[in-house]
């Protein structure tokens, strides 16, 4: 490309956003707008044929320059740092020149799993829409609500140039210590699926490309290059690949990014089963894999089905360069392959439209930053309140107990970190041994809780203790009618936490503060679930996550009740570690790139589910979370032998606006417990309104996969479904019969093929 083209370029991209999203609360349904189906087929027919025709046109070393590609960032240490960069590199994570003469834009790439990030400040001076983490936005439960995040995200990295995204964390969080469970969406594989697939299909009409990460059981960050995940076929089937399935059929993603573990002993990125078999083959898959930065280690991961290596300075050789090219040379490796490997990346360019870029609006970062709070008001779960909450016009003093609070918002780190427009308000670099110790530094969005809820209760005088000393917060504590301590659990890519406790003796600071005032309220900040050994001692318990760069406001409207809180737990928080299937994290505190194999016995029994089947109680289930209004179900009924609906009739019997998720569940097969969620909706009512919904239950959550058919089946029996506010609060309750049916991955959902 030449530096007048590259020019222009730059001039539309800075340009370049869609049409301003309405960041009105949403309101009903949860559903984003239909797709035109034959306009879909019609688009990707049209983009199957470029590709072919390009592709065809290309030479072998013009085809070899499209499947690897570099990290844009100079990194000490890794590859040459006087290397010349081309003209349009944007830094950040990634880049694979074009090819100009065909009409082929590079691969301009970004991490931007919760915001467009900017790692070690590169781009100076270029901040974006901090959301919030990915469980908050789980907690939603509210598809266009993540379709609209994924917009905005889009459009805010198509106006720095970059054309593919790498966000999409669809992994189930199986493992509730797992320093990267806050980039995903939920345990339950229909919640991820759907949530995921409406975030990535945002991002896609934005014109960027989609990934979807990281392809499969990336459920640890310890050793996480040499965790080896066996795993039984069908329960792997029923669960992450599941999540997996259901989101490329929501969201079409251009691309799916391979995990860095193993799985049943080969490299996810060379795995043969994974990426050939099931991707590619069972799904029909026609987007192409990349790999993640540093995760290949052989030329033949291409015949295992790796399309594109990614990051290749952090991988021993560029093995799809000099060693593929000899493979190609002696036979060894297929030039229909090769081609193959191309058109899959030229077909996701023509599909999302990165081929065609043309000016559009100035991207409207106020409406981002709506968008941003809006996720954070939804997403804020209200775990426990005994009459505590909102907080009341009466009360006269407030004391506000908790490591920076007076400062900002705690966030997720990593690949994922987001340098919001405000700022960090704080980094504490905290370190470590390891290849991610540099990006381990804790920092806070600025937007102080302690200010904006002295702007959200004016009537009252409060008072802030940073709760260094135990003593010293309860003696504030002691002195208001009020007292809320916040704390906080930072969690980052590349480390595991050990247990579920919260960390500095924070457990002891809320013992201290509400030994000294029983009126205390609790607000987590944190990437996980953790124990609560003072639960029972508090009035209110609300979970925030990491909320973004909103935050502090959310948390206030919510405490407050200018809003009332909706979100529902979208993981399970344990009463402790015993209760998980591995009560100690395999190969905890060896050396980075122990070999450990874990035998995930669970199989598809993951979060909730294990809890069923087990009979155990845990602190607060998948799905709960409460209002301050209050609703009740009535009229269910179920029907259907072929496509099982349910309809039920949701009221809100209280005083006020609120917003409820009515869930539907599998109880029981023939008295057998098979804990599943089928469907669910976002509804918001009304004082005394009333409104019957309908749930739609996926025929695969009916069903077990049989590895010897390769197809899912449905038994025939007796099936106990139940309308309910989480896994554990069933309302109502019906059986239904079913008749035996096998129906495959590629006949369609609906596809009756009964015995």
């Amino acid at each position: 490309m030449s530096k007048s083209m590259m020019k222009a370029l730059l001039t539309a991209c800075a340009a370049i956003a869609t049409t301003a999203i309405d960041a009105a609360p949403l309101r009903g349904g949860v559903q984003p707008a239909q797709r035109n189906q034959a306009a879909d087929e019609q688009r990707e027919a049209a983009a199957d044929r470029w590709a072919a025709t390009t592709e065809a046109a290309m030479t072998d070393d013009e085809r070899f320059s499209l499947i690897h590609g570099f990290m844009a960032l100079r990194i000490p240490g890794l590859g040459d740092p006087d290397a010349v960069w081309p003209d349009d590199v944007v830094p950040g994570a990634g880049y694979v020149p074009g090819i100009p003469r065909l009409g082929v834009p590079s691969l301009r790439e970004t991490d931007a799993s919760l915001g467009v990030t900017n790692p070690f400040g590169i781009r100076k001076g270029d901040s974006a829409t901090a959301l919030p983490a990915g469980l908050a936005l789980g907690a939603t439960f509210n598809p266009e609500l993540a379709y609209r995040s994924g917009k905005l995200v889009g459009q805010e990295a198509r106006a720095r140039g970059f054309n593919v995204l790498l966000g999409g964390g669809i992994n189930l969080t199986r493992d509730p210590r797992n320093g990267r469970n806050f980039e995903y969406i939920s345990e339950d594989p229909l919640l991820s699926g759907i949530m995921g697939g409406a975030a990535i299909r945002g991002t896609q009409d934005a014109g960027v490309i989609g990934t979807a990460k990281h392809f499969a059981l990336n459920s640890n960050e310890t050793n996480r290059h040499s965790w080896n995940a066996v795993i039984d076929e069908a329960g792997l089937r029923e669960s992450d690949l599941l999540a997996f399935q259901i989101a490329i059929e929501q969201g079409r993603p251009g691309s799916i990014m391979c995990a860095y573990n193993l799985v049943d002993g080969a490299k996810a990125c060379g795995n043969d089963f994974l990426l050939n078999k099931v991707l590619k083959q069972d799904w029909g898959y026609k987007g192409w894999v990349m790999s993640d930065w540093g995760a290949v280690s052989n030329a033949d991961f291409a015949t295992n089905g790796l399309d594109q290596q990614s990051g290749e300075q952090l991988d021993k050789q560029i093995w799809f360069d000099g060693p593929l090219k000899a493979k190609l040379a002696d036979g060894s490796f297929d030039h229909a392959r090769l081609s193959d490997m191309v058109r899959r990346i030229l077909r996701s360019m023509k599909a999302v439209g990165v081929t065609d870029w043309q000016p559009q609006s100035p991207v409207d970062m106020a409406a981002h930053a709506a968008d941003a709070l809006e996720v954070a008001r939804q997403g804020i779960v209200l775990l426990k309140n005994d009459n505590v909450l909102p907080i009341a016009g009466s009360v006269k003093s407030i004391a506000i107990i908790g490591d920076k609070a007076q400062i900002g918002v705690l966030s997720g780190g990593g690949s994922s970190q987001v340098l919001p427009p405000k700022g960090w308000a704080a980094s504490d670099p905290i370190g470590g041994t390891g290849q991610m110790a540099s990006w381990r530094v804790a920092r806070w969005f600025a937007g102080a809780p302690v200010d904006a809820i002295a702007k959200a209760a004016p009537q009252a005088t409060v008072e802030f203790d940073p709760g260094l000393y135990p003593q010293s917060a309860a003696a504030q504590a002691a002195r208001a009618e009020l007292a809320i301590v916040f704390v906080n659990k930072y969690a980052v890519e590349g480390f595991d936490a050990p247990d579920l406790s919260l960390p500095y003796a924070q457990d002891a600071l809320i013992e201290a503060v509400v030994k000294a005032n029983p009126n205390t309220i609790v607000v987590l900040e944190t990437g996980n679930p953790v124990t609560m050994p003072w639960r029972d001692k508090v009035k209110a318990i609300v979970a925030a996550w990491y909320p973004g760069q909103k935050g502090a406001q959310a948390i206030a409207e919510i405490l407050t009740g200018k809003v009332n809180p909706s979100g529902r737990l979208p993981i399970t928080f344990p009463e402790a570690e015993s209760q998980l299937v591995r009560p100690t994290i395999p190969s905890f505190g060896t050396p980075e790139n122990t070999p450990v194999t874990v035998d995930m016995t669970e199989g598809a029994n993951v979060g909730y589910r294990w809890f069923g089947k087990q009979k155990l109680t845990p602190i607060y289930a998948f799905g709960h979370g409460l209002s301050y209004t209050s609703f009740v179900y009535s009229n269910l009924r179920v029907s259907g032998e072929t496509n099982v609906t349910a309809t039920v009739t949701v009221t809100n019997t209280g005083k006020r606006e609120g917003a409820d998720v009515p869930q539907l569940y599998l109880e029981s097969i023939d008295g057998r417990s098979e804990p599943r969620l089928l469907a669910f909706d976002r509804v918001i009512l009304r004082p005394q309104e009333s409104r019957t919904v309908m749930l739609t239950v996926d025929p695969r959550l009916l069903a077990n996969y049989d590895v010897g058919a390769k197809r899912w089946q449905i038994s025939g029996g007796r099936y106990a479904l139940a309308i309910a506010r989480s896994a554990t609060e069933m309302v109502a309750r019906k059986v239904i019969d079913l008749r035996s049916r096998r129906f495959g991955d590629m006949e369609g959902r609906g596809v009756d093929k009964r015995k």
